[in-house]
């Protein structure tokens, strides 16, 4: 099994700029493809920028939350603030979190192999504890020697 492990969170908000996702939920490619599309937009239209210029940290989420029966992805920082572009202050609650840590040649290609690991290795296998929904994400936290690192966090309620 893959390395992982449980972490105690305080509850945090993210500021995202969302897009809804219309593929298939068992449609990787598909729903990759859409994740990839828009990133590149709010990269080229400046309003990733101008999100992570209200972040309190360097982080960059990646989130996945199911909202209204509807599969949502956002860009998203930590931060209080607000803007006009933003879609949702999404609400993370306090608990324990499922944390995979990776590293990948891109932040697409970090979030994919991150969520992979998560959801098709660890969650399946685990006997203690379980994904019972919520927003999850991928977090770059970093960039050195040409890679891009970070973390999936996942919040698990125990069995």
């Amino acid at each position: 099994m893959a390395d992982y492990i449980l972490e105690e969170k305080d509850s945090f908000t993210v500021l995202g700029i969302g897009t809804e996702l219309k593929s298939d939920y068992t449609d990787f490619a598909g729903i990759t493809k859409e994740k990839a599309d828009f990133w590149q937009a709010i990269s080229q239209d400046g309003r990733l920028d101008t999100l992570k210029d209200l972040a309190t940290n360097d982080y960059i989420f990646a989130v996945n939350e199911a909202v209204n029966n509807k599969m949502m992805h956002y860009a998203g920082v930590m931060t209080e603030e607000s803007i006009p572009e933003a879609t949702r202050m999404i609400q993370f609650p306090k608990g324990e979190y499922l944390v995979i840590k990776g590293e990948g040649k891109t932040a697409d290609e970090l979030s994919n192999k991150l969520a992979g690991i998560a959801f098709g290795q660890v969650l399946p296998e685990a006997k203690n504890f379980a994904y019972v929904g919520g927003p999850n994400a991928a977090v770059e936290m970093e960039q050195r020697n040409g890679l891009v690192f970070g973390e999936m966090w996942i919040p698990v309620v125990r069995k």
